[in-house]
């Protein structure tokens, strides 16, 4: 049977016509499903009840509960999924003071294969639909608190940018969950075309994953700089309009002893010139079989130090979750089964 949820109200339009129900029953739908967060069509008290037993002879809403839930000392949580037929991915909760952030997955795993990170370790397993990546948002115990949607966890988001793009849809529509699209980040290593799509079919905020301001130190950490260089990408952004609600930000990993000199400042510096963004710094993970070590705390500050000096704005990002492997670059569902 085929899912409801994970329809845009677009999309349930479409069934609404196709069926000759009042075009006011797809508003009705989308208004139960992600504002009201219902998991039965019973529950769903204001369409007649013949359409919904129509809706119950061909439709299922496709909610699914983690399997496994892991909390940190410092409040992080990770959850663990059953998709629809990739596998398993992994969804991180993080509490701040008023800020509640879940950072979702995109794919199960992942095929762009950092070299920093676990879910690229694991291999490729196939994309989600929308119907995974919201499901994440409305299936935890904390889905009436999230104030902030990062797409931060498995996968490349713009590797699989149309159930994405629904999925954004559906967060920021008026009859979805109305979220403001300036609280809903998207993090990538910077793919193109497919960045350019991303910037004109929605509002939400950009990260593009740096790492690096040379090209070739930068291919050994992100092996797509090859077929995707960041030159070209930031070349696109500084063209590119941005409203001022919408903000561009670079994540950048710190290696120890790899990538935070003084020659690395200036040039990041001399790459963003002409943007207007912030740098966020993230200490590296360690992760089993790689060869890179994190930076000592007076490293990643002196580092910080030296961008300012050279006019970049910058925050060094607090490591969360660590101790349940729910950091950045450490979610991976490898021997699970």
């Amino acid at each position: 049977m085929e899912k409801l949820l994970g329809k845009t109200p677009g999309q349930l339009l479409d069934i609404a016509t196709k069926r000759n129900w009042p075009p006011y029953t797809a508003k009705q739908l989308a208004e139960w499903l992600y504002s009201h967060k219902v998991e039965n069509v019973e529950a769903m008290t204001n369409i007649p009840l013949k359409i919904r037993r129509e809706i119950q002879e061909d439709f299922i809403i496709g909610r699914s509960s983690p399997i496994k839930v892991e909390e940190s000392t410092d409040g992080t949580k990770k959850y663990l999924f059953r998709t629809n037929g990739s596998g398993y991915i992994e969804s991180a909760y993080i509490p701040e003071g008023q800020r509640h952030t879940i950072c979702v997955s995109s794919q199960a795993g992942c095929r762009i294969g950092c070299s920093f990170c676990m879910t690229g370790k694991q291999g490729f397993h196939g994309h989600l639909d929308a119907a995974d990546i919201i499901n994440q948002v409305l299936s935890i115990e904390e889905s009436g608190l999230i104030t902030n949607i990062v797409y931060m966890g498995m996968g490349e988001p713009l590797d699989n940018l149309g159930p994405v793009l629904d999925s954004m849809d559906i967060l920021t529509s008026e009859s979805g969950m109305q979220m403001s699209p300036r609280r809903i980040t998207l993090s990538t290593i910077g793919m193109l075309p497919a960045i350019e799509k991303f910037l004109d079919k929605s509002s939400c905020r950009l990260a593009v994953s740096l790492h690096s301001p040379f090209a070739e130190e930068r291919a050994k950490i992100v092996p797509a700089e090859r077929a995707h260089p960041v030159s070209r990408v930031i070349e696109l952004l500084r063209g590119y309009k941005f409203e001022r609600q919408r903000r561009v930000s670079f994540e950048y990993i710190v290696f120890g002893g790899v990538n935070h000199s003084t020659g690395h400042a200036r040039a990041i510096a001399q790459l963003i010139k002409g943007l207007r963004c912030r740098i966020n710094l993230i200490r590296f993970h360690p992760v089993p079989g790689v060869d890179l070590s994190p930076p000592r705390e007076e490293d990643i500050l002196e580092f910080r130090d030296r961008l300012e000096e050279q006019g970049v704005k910058t925050t060094i990002r607090r490591s969360r979750g660590m101790d349940i492997q729910a950091a950045c670059g450490m979610l991976s569902t490898i021997g699970i089964k």
